[in-house]
């Protein structure tokens, strides 16, 4: 290749392929010796490497024009039906761009696709409405060019409305209808089996006019083939119509009883379809009324007999009948209007988030007289598959459509189709899938410069949630080891910025990567972009916070925070640490290197101010100028106590003043209060005769706690007074202040001493209350815990809780006092008692309680009885308010015992007693009294077996008497040899019985269960139970004068004989009939637990 063909080649490289074609064709014209048509042949002189380099720039632009068609009109001419192609061929730099129109109306209207990247306008099969103008449009940015087509559209004929073949009867008239078209509009001639009518011998029954032909008053000899030809220039159709003339009689060829169904708003046909020649007359009418249907506007009555109902209401339902006219013929049908398919909820257009679940609901209402009616579900038209649960689609029994796991493809529309077999209802909805947009892709670095350069990225896709933003992150890859590399982000970029001019520091090695962000979360990142390495420069900035961090005297330490190794721009980095004493003459700065902080200055005395700065440096430079701080060199502790301090005493609060601290040697914290409370101020005016050991234990107690009052008060800063609160009234204080700083504090001031002033105390610590009677209360209270002064006295409140009553007051100077008695009271009301304390100053706050009186116990009146085999179990529940009161249950058994038994004594307010020692399946009489009166009684049955009587007349059977005398004779026997052994040395019963007394007596009296005592005689008898059986089945366990019913008391008194006299319960004596003090007040009582049952009750009563 010849230098001047290098020259053109290099002028051509990047052109279009036109200009490519060119400069080949340039190359064979120059080529030497000329070649063969077609052939490109270089010389191995001339041989070179031929390299093309991609680029943008055009020297010279082409405006368009038409390689095909020539010219700027284009007539086209087209038949109906065929295919048609119109061609555009633009030439012209850059490419031009294609575009179609139709000048006389919309091309959207056409049946034309443009095809062949805009180079044709196509017509599968061109229709009439294709005709007209077509203009193909080529532009660039140098202009455009226009070629227009004219397209005519002709057609072959063909037929819009065909004869029908029919039956007519004689008499009738008969008009075939023959109307065809066609481009040119075609000719339509008439035939008779074959034979052109023109060559049909005349009839003046036969009239013809262009596609009409109509035969009068036809007969059996006009049945015949008429035929309609319809011919132009493109073509010819024929049509054979056939003309049957019959006469027959009139027939219903519909089924007779059919039912109609329809739903509301729908449209119904009733069948009568009819036969016979001439045409049977069809008349339809409602079966109701007989009102002929024809009469209402939404009916219309088709040829064949057939009647048309739209707009069906449920009025419409019921019977109709059709009959043909003049004959006695008809059939009836049956019209059922059904209630329409609703659907009440049917699926939503849902915004649902990648790998999400969906539901679409589909709730309609139908005709409860429909049945089998199904539900489809179609996405974008096409029907679903149900597939199992764990799988994409599943329809559950109440027709909701699940989508799991939705993906970008899950997309679409969904319906709901209600399908019964009268109609069918859908109703739409659609699945938008949203997600974080992919990453962005094509990274490219641009503009780059020493310090800085474009980074480009084209942005994924967003999944239908608009990119709000990108995230540019950075990864500094020089200054550290690759484990450690990490991203960080560099920068936000707006969503619709797609580009970033970032700014790098030197000497450091970069990659770069973006995010993009929308309202469903962050993308991944996209691929890095490759490593950008910037060249080293002196340090743009000092490092910050510098600062003196001074522990000891004599020392300097100054501190700074270390800079990160990408700002340090070099090789070589270190910092340049300046110092001077500030306020100095010698302006002169020291200076010292250190490749990391602290720097340490020595024989720098205590707490001196410096001027100290530091700069970094690296191997090409010094960074700029440092701006220089004040540090300090260590601190000491203050050397001098605060001086001037006085007190300021309000109530409880003292404000404390002193002046500024000197000699600090350091940086000033703040102050500390020292306070103690010493005592009270009365301690001894308190003291009294008789009382001087517990004024000791007192003074003690309010040493114990003042020294837990001992209070330090921390005051920060520079404040030079302070505001303590809290202090306990008429109280000796004292107080010290000392300075502090870093290093401790300073020795304390010379303690001040300060008294509070005497205020109102506290309330009583406790207040409780007794009542003797049902008339008065006692109060007690103990003294208030905070006195506050000097005690003078209380003041004793109260007052009827429901009653508006006065209130009364009681004061009592005497501050030892600490009851006081309240009588006259309403027992059926509660008081509200209060106690204050008083001083001096005034009175303090109350103590509040709330109480009444105890009212006089009965003994209960409601008690449920439970029964058991041997015992009866009684419980009630005892007055709120009530004392005990002492009372017996008494109890016979009937029939049989003679007079009532009694059982221990009980209290009113034990609530429980078990009345034991009693026969199976016996009944019983049991009753309380007061007095002669009668509080309660009741007639109860034990459980278990009724003793059944004996037969009559059996003790007089005569065995028996002799059996029973043998018996006795018997037992006589035995009681002589019984007698004859003791009179021979034998030890007695008697003594015995004596013996064991005496022993039961030196015996010290113990409680045996449930707190009760057992008779001497039981005693003995249960010891003679153990050598030897009784004898006597009938006898007592015990004897009359042993224990009676008594309580857990333990104070034991006996008579003369040796008998009990007392009586004993849980709560103290007693009497009967009479009440205990019981509890000291109904608000602290606690009702004493159920007392168990007396082990006399059972041992002394008869079986």
């Amino acid at each position: 290749m010849s230098s001047s063909q290098q020259r053109r080649w290099t002028a051509y490289r990047g052109r279009s392929f036109p200009a490519l074609l060119f400069l080949l064709h340039l190359l064979i014209l120059t080529s030497s010796p000329p070649l063969a048509q077609g052939a490109i042949h270089i010389p191995p002189s001339c041989e070179n490497t031929l390299t093309v380099l991609p680029s943008n720039d055009v020297a010279h632009g082409r405006k368009p024009h038409f390689f095909s068609p020539t010219g700027a009109r284009s007539a086209v001419f087209a038949l109906r039906g065929n295919s048609l192609t119109l061609e555009c061929i633009p030439k012209g730099l850059p490419t031009p761009k294609v575009e179609w129109l139709k000048k006389d109306g919309a091309l959207e209207d056409t049946s034309s696709e443009v095809e062949s990247f805009g180079r044709w306008l196509h017509f599968q099969s061109v229709e009439q409405t294709d005709d007209g103008e077509y203009e193909c449009r080529a532009s660039n940015a140098h202009g455009y060019t226009t070629h227009s087509f004219s397209v005519t559209v002709e057609a072959a004929p063909y037929w819009v409305k065909e004869p029908q073949n029919l039956r007519y009867a004689p008499g009738e008239t008969v008009r075939l209808d023959c109307l065809a078209e066609g481009i040119p509009k075609p000719d339509i001639t008439w035939s008779i089996n074959g034979q052109p009518i023109s060559d049909v011998d005349p009839d003046t029954r036969l009239s013809v006019s262009s596609g009409v032909l109509i035969l009068r008053d036809v007969g059996f000899s006009d049945n015949a083939v008429y035929q309609c030809e319809a011919s132009n220039k493109h073509g010819s159709v024929l049509l054979n119509t056939f003309l049957f003339v019959v006469e027959l009689p009139p027939q219903i060829l519909s089924s007779d009883g059919v039912v109609y169904r329809v739903m509301e708003g729908g449209d119904v046909q009733l069948h009568c379809e009819s036969f016979g020649s001439p045409r049977p007359h069809v008349t339809w009418e409602a079966e109701e009324d007989l009102v002929p249907l024809l009469s209402d506007p939404r009916v219309s009555l088709l040829t064949n007999g057939t009647i048309e109902l739209t707009n069906v209401s449920h009025d419409d339902s019921g019977e109709y009948k059709c009959s043909i006219k003049n004959a006695n013929i008809s059939i009836t049908a049956n019209l059922e209007v059904f209630n329409r398919t609703v659907v009440l909820a049917g699926p939503q257009h849902l915004r649902v988030v990648r790998g999400g679940d969906a539901l679409f609901d589909c709730r309609f209402y139908k005709d409860p007289r429909l049945h089998d009616v199904q539900v489809v579900w179609k996405k974008n038209g096409h029907k679903l598959q149900e597939s199992s649960p764990d799988d994409k689609y599943t329809i559950f029994r109440n027709r909701t459509l699940k989508l799991t796991d939705v993906q970008s493809e899950d997309s679409a529309t969904y319906s709901c189709e209600v399908i019964s077999r009268l109609d069918h209802v859908n109703a739409r909805g659609s699945i938008t899938v949203v997600a974080p947009p992919d990453p962005p892709g094509q990274l490219s670095l641009s503009d780059t410069k020493d310090h800085s350069l474009t980074l480009s990225w084209t942005p994924g896709a967003s999944h239908n949630s608009p990119i709000t933003g990108f995230i540019v992150e950075a990864r500094e890859e020089q200054h550290q080891d690759e484990a450690r590399w990490r991203w960080e982000q560099w920068e936000q970029v707006p969503g619709d910025v797609n580009h970033r001019q970032l700014k790098l520091s030197p000497f450091c090695i970069y990659s770069f990567r973006v995010v993009a962000e929308n309202e469903l979360g962050r993308s991944e990142p996209s691929e890095p972009s490759g490593p950008r390495s910037t060249p080293p420069a002196v340090p743009s900035s000092n490092p910050i916070n510098v600062t003196s961090n001074s522990s000891e005297p004599g020392t300097l330490v100054i501190t700074w925070a270390e800079m990160d190794k990408r700002s340090h721009s070099g090789e070589g980095f270190q910092y340049k640490v300046l110092w001077r004493e500030a306020d100095s003459s010698d302006l002169r700065w020291n200076t010292g290197f250190v490749k990391s902080p602290p720097f340490l200055v020595n024989n720098t005395g205590t707490f001196t101010p410096f001027e100290i700065k530091v700069q970094a440096v690296n191997a090409i430079g010094a960074g700029p100028p440092p701006e220089a701080a004040i540090g300090h060199s260590g601190e000491d502790t203050p050397q001098e106590a605060p001086t001037g301090v006085s007190t300021s005493v309000n109530n409880s609060t003292v404000t404390v003043t002193w002046n500024q601290a000197q000699k600090v040697r350091g940086h000033l914290l703040g102050y500390k209060i020292y306070i103690r409370r010493l005592g009270p101020q009365d301690r001894r005016r308190r003291r009294s005769p008789g009382k001087h050991h517990q004024e000791d234990r007192e003074g003690r107690a309010d040493r114990g706690r003042d020294r837990e009052l001992d209070r330090v008060v921390v005051v920060w800063g520079s404040k030079t007074s302070e505001e303590v609160t809290g202090l306990r009234l008429f109280s000796h204080y004292q107080l010290s202040l000392t300075a502090f700083n870093s290093k401790g504090e300073s020795p304390a001031s010379t303690p001040h001493l300060f008294n509070t002033p005497e205020g109102v105390p506290g309330p009583p610590a406790s207040l409780t209350f007794d009542s003797p009677t049902e008339k008065s209360l006692i109060l007690y209270w103990t003294p208030p815990l905070e006195t506050n002064g000097i005690l003078l006295g209380y003041m004793v409140q109260y007052q009827n809780e429901v009653q508006s009553s006065h209130l009364e007051m009681q004061t009592i100077s005497d501050p030892n006092v600490n009851h006081v008695l309240l009588e006259d009271l309403d027992p059926s009301s509660y008081y509200i008692l209060k106690v204050i304390a008083r001083t001096a100053t005034g009175d303090g706050a109350p103590i509040e309680l709330r109480g009444a009186t105890l009212l006089d116990g009965v003994p209960p009146s409601n008690i449920t009885v439970t029964s058991s085999n041997t015992s009866f179990n009684l419980s009630w529940v005892p007055g709120e308010r009530d004392r005990n009161h002492g009372f017996h249950i008494e109890y016979m058994k009937k029939p049989g015992a003679a007079q009532f038994e009694k059982s221990e004594l009980l209290n009113s307010t034990q609530g429980f007693y078990s009345l034991t020692g009693l026969q199976p399946g016996s009944e019983y009489h049991l009753l309380i009294k007061i007095g002669n009166d009668t509080q309660w009684e009741a007639v109860k049955w034990t459980d278990g077996p009724v003793p059944s009587e004996m037969p009559g007349g059996f003790a007089t059977q005569g065995w028996l008497i002799g059996l029973i005398s043998a018996i006795v004779l018997l037992v006589l026997i035995l009681l002589i040899l019984c007698l004859i052994k003791r009179s021979k040395g034998g030890k007695y019963a008697v003594k015995d019985k004596e013996d064991k007394e005496v022993d039961s007596e030196a015996r010290p009296m113990k409680d045996e269960t449930f707190g009760e005592y057992r008779s001497l005689e039981s005693d003995a008898d249960e010891k003679r139970s153990d050598s030897q059986p009784s004898l006597c089945g009938e006898s007592k366990l015990g004897s009359d004068d042993s224990l009676a019913e008594y309580g857990d008391s333990v104070d034991i008194q006996f008579n003369e004989d040796g008998s009990f006299i007392g009586q004993y319960s849980g709560r103290g004596p007693v009497p009967h009939g009479n009440e205990s003090s019981g509890p000291a007040s109904p608000v602290n009582a606690v009702p004493p637990p159920p007392i168990a049952p007396s082990m006399s009750s059972i041992l002394n009563r008869p079986s």
